[in-house]
């Protein structure tokens, strides 16, 4: 933690308030920017932000409180630092329960500053106080939050202010809920309060794995005729992914990446993600950080809500992660079970390069072995390069059609972008992208979007996180996830936040569109009406019209496939000036 005394505000007719404490933490805490939707509840805050601590770091105006916390979501996803929210009392922390929910299930720090009260009922306006203050607030999220406090008084304020930063950016981490009474805000600072020391670490060091369970694990690699590493989390951290690099390399294992971040380059020779295939004659499964072992190593028969192994029923299972530690007892985010027979409790940031040395000592050690990690090597390699190739392949069907297909989308825009320093937000296209693009660096992205209603602030964060990089930030925009969060690109716009936004405009809702149209086949109704309740057009959305009356640069709808890359080109330009673009494309339903 730095030690960053903040100024005090030099106009002499400003006096003290309790409020400035918290924006003395604030900066002590060297949060980078705010996020907000306007409130009363926090009007000491606010104005203690502005005058006292003269707008450093700065707040960000959100039109939805949901999207003020998708933006420091996708922020601390891509920067690893988390940024605080200022949600107003009761109705501002009820409107983001959603963006707070997912943040929680996908492990991302965020510094959520509420308000309420006044407690005291004597000095409660008429019925809006009343109305906009709970007992206690913080029960209508704590069940998918890591911590909430509610201090009784100023004296309270520094330590739960500490003690939630710690508990936030702690393993795995997570969004927590400090919630300040108006009346203690607004009362006059009549006394120093005593700051965290400058030298107290903000957050404890990192739990090491078992050594003798990593050796363990060793055993069972080097025993192995085909093991194989599933990582979820393990990108998040600083060098992680370069550390499952040296890991795969080492034993000569394919790696599946998840996505929840990126966890491993796609065209290494040892990449397997997405192709199920490859797992069919694992005999290891060595989880890495992992939350979800069932998605990556079942088939889902999404009509019949039928779950097939892929995975053998002899193979074994090992992981290294956070395992139980800070499960819900609420929602059922922590999926399935699976069993294990090694599981070393720890951080994979020390625990994978450990498992590393071990693994190459024993290597060097013994020629058979060596043989061994060429051959597996090679046998993964092979499929690697085959199956990349029919992905190409796959790419170029339908090429011409119009409207035009997603393939083609994700090709058009990685043409235009290659040879920048780019970046993608949250959405990759069903994954075509990571079937076309080169994800070669750990700051490529981010990881994967958590549903409808996420994206667009999301991305907005990531842009943020890369904008002081120059990067080029690509956000590849569903429309319907744009429809609940329109207002988030006048944000985009008011603080210059370049990032190219190309729509993935299939006018529709199409996910659920594709189980109704599942439904009708099973059940034997009428397919054609799917999309009754799921369509987006009888009006069509007119994306570009929409961009430009929030100031943001926009083109479209383009349905034609010769008309993406000239569109692309264009607002690729406006990207460099430091401004954000969209360029709204039509896409084929499948």
């Amino acid at each position: 933690m730095t030690d960053k005394n903040p100024p005090r505000n030099t106009n002499a007719n400003y006096r003290g308030w309790q409020s400035d404490v918290i924006v003395d933490l604030i900066k002590r805490y060297d949060f980078e920017y705010i996020t907000l939707n306007p409130g009363a509840s926090f009007r000491g805050l606010h104005d203690s932000l502005i005058n006292y601590g003269n707008n450093d770091p700065p707040m960000l105006l959100c039109q939805h409180e949901e999207i003020a916390v998708q933006i420091a979501h996708g922020y601390a996803k891509a920067s690893g630092k988390p940024m605080a929210v200022i949600l107003h009392n009761l109705v501002g922390m009820l409107h983001a329960t959603m963006a707070i929910y997912y943040a929680y299930i996908d492990r991302v720090p965020i510094f959520i500053m509420g308000a309420t009260g006044p407690m005291d009922e004597g000095k409660r306006r008429p019925h809006i106080d009343w109305t906009h203050t709970a007992l206690v607030q913080g029960n209508a999220i704590r069940d998918y939050i890591k911590w909430d406090y509610q201090p009784y008084a100023l004296a309270g304020v520094p330590e739960s202010f500490a003690r939630a930063y710690s508990v936030m950016t702690t393993e795995p981490q997570g969004p927590i809920y400090m919630c300040y009474d108006a009346g203690l805000q607004e009362a006059p600072l009549t006394q120093d309060v005593e700051l965290p020391p400058a030298y107290a670490v903000p957050t404890p060091s990192r739990m090491m794995p078992d050594p003798n369970a990593l050796r363990s694990i060793a055993d069972k690699l080097l025993k192995a005729d085909n093991p194989v590493f599933i990582a979820e989390y393990m990108g998040r951290r600083e060098g992680g992914f370069d550390s499952l690099v040296k890991l795969a390399d080492t034993v000569g294992a394919g790696v599946w990446d998840i996505n929840h971040s990126l966890n491993f380059p796609n065209q290494h020779p040892l990449c397997i993600s997405l192709d199920k295939g490859a797992l069919r004659d694992v005999d290891l499964v060595c989880g890495l950080d992992v939350k979800d072992f069932e998605k990556a190593t079942r088939e889902l028969e999404s009509t019949t809500r039928e779950v097939v192994p892929v995975v053998k029923a002899d193979a074994d299972w090992v992981e290294i992660g956070f395992g139980e530690i800070g499960m819900s007892k609420w929602a059922m985010d922590y999926c399935r079970m699976q069993p294990c027979s090694v599981r070393a409790l720890g951080d994979t940031a020390l625990g994978v390069p450990v498992l590393t040395d071990m693994l190459r000592e024993r290597i060097a050690a013994d020629s058979n072995l060596q043989a061994k990690v060429r051959e597996r090597t090679a046998k993964v390699t092979k499929r690697h390069n085959e199956t990349w190739a029919k992905w190409q392949e796959e790419a170029r069907k339908d090429w011409d059609a119009s409207p035009i297909t997603v393939p083609r989308l994700a090709c058009e825009v990685w043409d235009v972008i290659k040879d920048e320093d780019w970046v993608l937000t949250a959405n990759t296209l069903k994954t075509r992208v990571r079937k076309i693009w080169n994800f070669d660096k750990p700051y490529r992205h981010p990881g994967v979007e958590l549903g409808t209603s996420t994206q667009i602030g999301m991305s907005i964060g990531v842009a943020l996180a890369h904008k002081k990089h120059k990067r080029i930030v690509v956000d590849l925009q569903p429309d319907g996830d744009l429809m609940f969060d329109a207002g988030a690109l006048w944000v985009a716009a008011k603080y210059e936040i370049p990032m190219l936004i190309v729509m993935n405009n299939n006018r529709a809702y199409f996910n659920d569109w594709e189980h109704q149209i599942r439904m009708a086949r099973l059940r034997g109704t009428d397919e054609k009406k799917a999309h009754i309740g799921m369509d987006l057009y009888g009006p069509e959305p007119d994306f570009a019209k929409l961009a430009h009356s929030m100031g943001v640069w926009g083109e479209g709808p383009i349905e034609k496939p010769e008309d993406i890359r000239p569109a692309l080109l264009r607002a690729l330009e406006v990207v460099k000036s430091g401004k954000p673009a969209l360029v709204d494309t039509v896409v084929a339903h499948r």
